[in-house]
């Protein structure tokens, strides 16, 4: 099995939070909510989340309501949060990043 789909320790998925501001988690799952200035905002950022997603063959759950979205992290056929999960929070938070500030 390669470390990308293995699943994290505790010690190690706290330590990846620390350096992913707003998420949070266990070794189960992770999860973070995004503001965005508008619905149309919100309903970007999930295209592009969709879009590195699909690019990484890796896909959270997403969960829309106006302009907050959810978005949970784990890698289910590894049975809980590994490096893949870890790397797309980071895009999450740089696609959010963007339109926050548009």
């Amino acid at each position: 099995m390669s470390r990308v789909s293995e699943v994290l320790g505790a010690t190690e998925v706290a330590a990846a939070l620390t350096g992913l501001a707003g998420w949070s988690g266990d070794t189960t799952g992770i999860e973070r909510t995004v503001g965005a200035p508008s619905f149309l905002e919100a309903i970007a950022v999930v295209d592009e989340v969709a879009l590195a997603a699909e690019a990484a063959d890796h896909h959270p759950d997403i969960d829309i309501r106006w302009r907050r979205v959810r978005f949970a992290l784990s890698t289910h056929s590894a049975g809980g949060v590994t490096a893949k999960d870890l790397a797309l929070a980071a895009e999450i938070d740089r696609i959010a990043a963007v339109h926050a500030a548009s």
